[in-house]
């Protein structure tokens, strides 16, 4: 795949384009945020670090939601659970922290590309809940006939929910869905996510918690 790889250290870029390239994948690198809101348009999947030259790379990553939904791995030195959580919620499809292993991310890397590929061939369908509608092709949502903006994370989760509306869906099984694989992701990401996504519905009870087992979009 074509990865765009923003990171301004040159001795953990190196290390992390021999990696890459001897994995078959077509890797270019960019040191500065501006740089990567101009070069992720030819990419498959952005590695992302926070710490560049010329500004946050979460303000980057904020730009780069408004524009694309090509999938973003955050690599960072921050670890810590405020960080962890605004990068998930500005749409971060994996957030990893350094020293990242190389298999794991080679392995993360393939996961938030095949949920791209298959968000990409969706069927054309319009869920009608309530006065939300959720248009899978267009990966669009209105609320009262108003648009709303959701990550793709968000809107992900609603699709899920949306195919079984009515039905309880396990958090296993959303994670799966919309993650690729319920280890790779972080449980709280799942909880970020529904919080946010109920804020921006605005339709109290619409999103329902089955405590112990998941979540249900009521009819």
């Amino acid at each position: 795949m074509r990865v765009l790889l923003v990171e301004d250290d040159d001795g953990v870029a190196q290390a992390l384009l021999e990696v890459l390239s001897a994995h078959g994948h077509t890797p270019t690198r960019v040191s500065r945020g501006s740089d990567a809101l101009i070069a992720h348009r030819g990419a498959d999947v952005v590695l992302l670090d926070l710490g560049l030259p010329d500004g946050d790379g979460m303000e980057v990553l904020r730009k780069l939601r408004q524009v694309a939904d090509t999938p973003v791995v955050v690599l960072t030195a921050r670890g810590d659970e405020r960080s962890v959580v605004r990068g998930l919620r500005l749409g971060a499809d994996d957030y990893l922290v350094k020293p990242v292993r190389l298999a794991e991310l080679l392995a993360r890397m393939d996961v938030v590309t095949r949920r791209a590929a298959a968000r990409g061939s969706s069927a054309d369908e319009v869920v009608r809940v309530s006065d939300v509608d959720i248009d899978v092709r267009a990966r669009s949502v209105t609320v009262g006939g108003e648009p709303i903006s959701l990550t793709a994370k968000e809107f992900d989760l609603l699709a899920v929910l949306a195919a079984r509306a009515g039905t309880a869906v396990s958090r296993q099984q959303l994670m799966d869905e919309v993650w690729g694989d319920a280890f790779v992701a972080v449980s709280r990401s799942l909880d970020v996510h529904m919080t946010q996504l109920r804020a921006k519905l605005g339709r109290p009870g619409l999103l329902t918690t089955i405590r112990g087992f998941g979540y249900r979009l009521e009819v």
